[in-house]
């Protein structure tokens, strides 16, 4: 009876113990599965697990010692909620991840016009119109949208060709089109143009049509066949630098002009290209203007305003850049406007650096450290008009509201705010970056500690006034200041290269 009594009194203890180590395995298995710390530290963190149900065991054994054991059971449950709470952060982490990371495709939304007075109020109400479209002008997109439009209508479509934006809005206006197919992009550089901004006022769309494409992207260097590998399969010495590995990225920051979807194409008002180090543990900003005069990848060498790139997606935007600065860009980050403000407000605001005392709206910003808010944060950043240098001082203040973003979340505050800001990211943020790729960023982070450089650069350039590849008339234009550009080059590749860089080697 006395051994009987024994073994019944450690049964409880022993179950309590195997409870505590299954829920101490399932968290080890869940640290694994994120990517997000080393195994170096997940063996002390197991090691730590381990001496905690080791002290538990010690102290459950025997039932029969009600103090003792009562101190286990509580510590059991301590230890659940921790690890509990802890999971729900894991778990919260990898798939705000998972979902904003590894985008590979967007939508360009191709929209179906008549105007306002018309009958016509779906997209077969319109099956016998002759529906004007662009005869150069994102054609690809155009071409796709038509074989949908077909589709649904389930007979022929009779179309008619113009050059030009003016050209197919006089079409309609006039009446030698029923309705146009238009990237519904381009009604904003429409009313952008002479004469013709009431013209998105005048029509109404009667059908939204989307177009697929596949965001395709270089592979950093250190992932790439080595140079003699290289050499076996090409003579061709490019003139871009491939002196970096996988640990230095160059990644392309758009905040595209609308309050809509993310996947959607749409103007490039933000164009920031980062070159990150995570080596030398440095940033470099570089903007370039909205305005910028520069040939499209797709424009076969005719100058367009970098903005409209966003128009024809983010690989033309981010191939454009590829050729002004003769890099390879990696990958993109992208942000809408409403989700620029979201973010911000999670973080419970960030401090934002001006240059200038200067009023935007019904706000007014010192020089020197201001508190700001999302939508604060969001005049800030697109004001322009304020300042003699226009777009290149916005591109600046960008790069300082990007800046109070880095800096808030590296402060140790930021954990109060952790899950809101992952909220906050869902919708509004996202990025062709693999999760592999962040989760071993955030690992080496972890592993080594220290504070990152952040450094700003922006590039120059010249008013003027010149027709864009994208619009049928002229338009004010930034021409190019080639030494800035060329410092620009310069500056990356000394990042991409480990070369540490100051304040001085950034300076206008």
């Amino acid at each position: 009876m006395k051994v009987k009594s024994k073994k019944q009194d450690r049964i409880p203890g022993i179950v309590i113990s195997l409870i505590l180590f299954v829920v101490e395995c399932a968290f080890l298995v869940l640290l694994l599965y994120t990517k997000l710390i080393s195994v170096k530290y997940i063996g002390i963190i197991a090691a730590g697990l381990l001496l905690l149900l080791v002290i538990v065991y010690f102290l459950v054994r025997k039932i029969r010692k009600p103090v003792p054991f009562c101190i286990g059971v509580v510590l059991v449950l301590l230890i659940t909620v921790v690890l509990g709470l802890a999971s729900l952060y894991i778990y919260k982490t990898v798939s705000t991840l998972d979902s904003i990371t590894g985008v590979n495709q967007e939508y360009t939304e191709i929209n179906v016009y008549v105007k306002q007075d018309d009958k016509a109020q779906k997209l077969a109400d319109a099956s016998g119109y002759t529906f004007g479209i662009l005869g150069e002008l994102d054609r690809t997109n155009t071409d796709a949208a038509l074989k949908q439009v077909y589709n649904e209508l389930g007979t022929d479509v009779q179309t008619a060709e113009y050059a030009g934006l003016g050209e197919l809005a006089d079409a309609l206006n006039h009446g030698t089109c029923g309705a146009i197919l238009l990237n519904k992009a381009y009604l904003d550089v429409i009313a952008e143009m002479d004469q013709y901004g009431s013209f998105p006022s005048q029509i109404r769309e009667i059908a939204s049509l989307k177009v697929a494409t596949v965001v395709e992207r270089n592979t950093p260097a250190a992932q790439q066949p080595s140079s003699a590998e290289k050499e076996q399969t090409s003579s061709d010495t490019s003139a871009k630098d491939d002196a970096v590995t996988d640990e230095v990225y160059t990644i392309f920051v758009s905040g595209i002009d609308t309050r809509g979807g993310m996947t959607a194409s749409s103007r490039s008002d933000v164009n920031i290209i980062l070159t990150l180090n995570a080596t030398t543990k440095q940033i470099l900003m570089v903007s370039t203007p909205r305005d910028y005069f520069v040939p499209l990848s797709i424009s076969n060498g005719v100058p367009d305003k970098l903005t409209h790139a966003g128009i024809y997606g983010v690989n033309v935007c981010m191939d454009t850049l590829d050729m002004l600065y003769d890099i390879d860009i990696n990958y993109y980050f992208r942000l809408n406007f409403a989700g620029f403000e979201q973010i911000i407000d999670a973080l419970g605001g960030v401090t934002v650096n001006s240059d200038y005392d200067f009023t935007s709206g019904e706000y007014h910003f010192n020089q020197g450290e201001n508190h700001l808010n999302g939508e604060q944060a969001l005049v800030f950043a697109r004001e322009r008009y304020a300042f003699q240098e226009g777009d290149r001082q916005r591109g600046r203040d960008q790069m300082a509201v990007i800046q109070g973003v880095v800096d808030k979340a590296t402060q140790p505050a930021f954990l109060k705010n952790y899950l809101s800001v992952l909220d906050s990211l869902d919708g509004a943020f996202e990025t062709n970056v693999p999760y592999d790729v962040m989760a071993s960023l955030v690992r080496k982070q972890l592993d080594e500690g220290g504070t990152w450089q952040v450094l700003s650069y922006s590039v120059d350039g010249t008013g003027d006034t010149q027709k864009p590849y994208s619009m049928s008339s002229k338009a004010y234009v930034m021409i190019p200041d080639q030494n800035t550009v060329d410092k620009a080059k310069v500056l990356m590749k000394k990042v991409r290269e480990g070369f540490r860089l100051s304040e001085a080697d950034v300076a206008r």
